[in-house]
C-alpha cells in the first residue's frame, strides 16, 4: 500500500466556540472526541474559544447562540450551532469531501452510493435540501417565537386596558370626577407606552444583529445614567450611592445596550424605594476577564421562587407595592442584553429586605 504523503493531506480548520458548561455536553464531547480521532485522512485543527474569556469573536463571525462550531478554513466560513451541531458537521463531512476539500475519510460517513452510482447533480440537490431543512427549523423557531410575544402582548396589555376600562365605568356612574378620571387614564396610556416599547424590544433581534462592542469606561456610563434619572430620585426622595474604584479597567461591551441594562435596573430599583431610601451601585473588578456591577435597593424585595422567573420572556410579576407597577418585560432585555456580551444577570433578594441585581461584563483585553 503507497504509503500518503502527508504534505498532500488537506487541512480543516474548526473553532469551537463554548464556555465549560456547554463543553459538559455529552454531544459535544462526542464532537471533540469525533474530531481527535486518529482514523482521519486529513488534518483537523480543531481550536477552542470561551466567549466569557473572548467576548469579540460574537461580533467577529456574527455569533447570536452558543455553542458554535466554526469552518474556518478552507473557505467559505460555515456555521453551526443548536443541539445538532455533532450532525451537522457529519452531514457537511461527505459533501467536504466530494468537493475536493478531504480526501480518505474512513468513518463510514458516506453511502456506498456516493463511490459510484450517484451523480454530482443529486450531490447538490441533496445539499440544496439539507439547507432548506436548516432554513425551515430556523424559520419555525421564528414563527415560535413571534406567537410567543403575541400571547405576551395580549397578556401584559390586559392590565392596564381593563383598569381604564373600569375608571370609565367608574365616572359614567359618578364614582368619580374628571379630574380623576383623566389622572387614571393618563397614567395606563403612559404604563401601555412604556410596556409596548420593552416588548418590542423582546420581540426583535435587530439589536442582537448589530451588537457592536468596544473599548468602553463603565464608570462614566454610569454617571450619565445617574444624571439621566435625577428627575425621578429626587422627585422620590431616593439618595443614590456609588462605590466605583478609581482604577477600573474597561470593558469591552456596546455602550447603547449596557446604558439600556444599566438605566432599566437603576430606575426599577428607584421605583421600588421609598422617601429617604438609598439606591447603590458598586463596581469591582472581580477576576481579570470580568467587572460585577451591583445595584442594590432597599424595596420590598422578590420572593425566592420568582426570582429567576422575572427574565424570563413571558413572566411579568404582581405588583410588590400599592405605588408602582411590578417588574416587567424590561428584565428580560436586560437579560437578552447581558448574555449576548457573554455575562450572566442574576438577584439575590429577601422580601421586605431589598434586592440587589448582579450582572458581569467582560474586561477589555486591548484587542480592537
Amino acid at each position: 500500500m503507497k504509503e500518503e504523503n502527508i504534505n498532500d493531506r488537506r487541512k480543516l480548520k474548526l473553532l469551537l466556540v463554548a464556555n465549560r458548561q456547554h463543553l459538559s455536553r455529552e454531544d459535544l464531547r462526542s464532537l471533540i472526541k469525533f474530531l481527535e480521532s486518529e482514523d482521519f485522512g486529513f488534518d483537523v485543527s480543531l481550536q477552542y474559544s470561551d466567549p466569557c474569556v473572548h467576548p469579540e469573536l460574537l461580533e467577529l463571525h456574527r455569533l447570536v447562540a452558543i455553542p458554535a462550531l466554526v469552518k474556518i478554513d478552507p473557505k467559505p466560513k460555515q456555521i453551526f450551532a443548536g443541539s445538532s451541531i455533532f450532525q451537522q458537521l457529519k452531514n457537511w463531512l461527505p459533501r467536504w469531501e466530494q468537493e475536493g476539500l478531504v480526501s480518505g475519510i474512513d468513518l463510514n460517513l458516506r453511502v456506498p452510493e456516493i463511490e459510484g452510482s450517484r451523480t454530482r447533480k443529486e450531490l447538490l440537490l441533496e445539499d440544496e435540501l439539507l439547507v432548506l431543512r436548516q432554513e425551515n427549523e430556523t424559520l419555525s423557531k421564528r414563527v415560535e417565537a413571534q406567537e410567543r410575544l403575541l400571547r405576551m402582548v395580549a397578556h401584559e396589555l390586559r392590565t392596564p386596558l381593563a383598569a381604564a376600562f373600569l375608571a370609565l365605568q367608574s365616572q359614567n356612574r359618578g364614582q368619580i370626577n374628571s379630574s380623576k378620571f383623566n389622572e387614571v387614564i393618563k397614567r395606563r396610556l403612559e404604563e401601555i407606552e412604556i410596556l409596548s416599547s420593552d416588548l418590542l424590544e423582546v420581540g426583535s433581534t435587530k439589536w442582537e444583529s448589530l451588537f457592536n462592542p468596544q473599548k468602553l469606561n463603565l464608570a462614566n456610563l454610569s454617571a450619565e445614567v445617574i444624571l439621566e434619572l435625577e428627575k425621578l430620585w429626587i422627585a422620590r426622595g431616593v439618595g443614590i450611592l456609588t462605590d466605583i474604584p478609581s482604577d477600573l479597567p474597561f470593558v469591552f461591551a456596546d455602550k447603547g445596550r449596557m446604558r439600556q441594562v444599566l438605566l432599566n435596573l437603576m430606575e426599577n430599583a428607584i421605583k421600588f424605594s421609598q422617601n429617604g431610601d438609598s439606591v447603590s451601585i458598586t463596581m469591582l473588578h472581580r477576576t481579570n476577564q470580568w467587572v460585577e456591577i451591583s445595584i442594590s435597593d432597599k424595596g420590598p424585595g422578590i420572593p425566592e421562587e420568582e426570582q429567576e422567573r422575572i427574565f424570563l420572556d413571558r413572566v411579568r410579576l404582581p405588583q410588590t407595592s400599592n405605588d408602582t407597577e411590578g417588574f416587567g418585560v424590561g428584565l428580560s432585555v436586560c437579560r437578552r442584553i447581558v448574555e449576548v456580551h457573554g455575562g450572566k444577570i442574576w438577584v439575590i433578594s429577601e422580601p421586605s429586605k431589598g434586592s440587589t441585581f448582579y450582572f458581569n461584563v467582560p474586561v477589555w483585553n486591548g484587542m480592537t
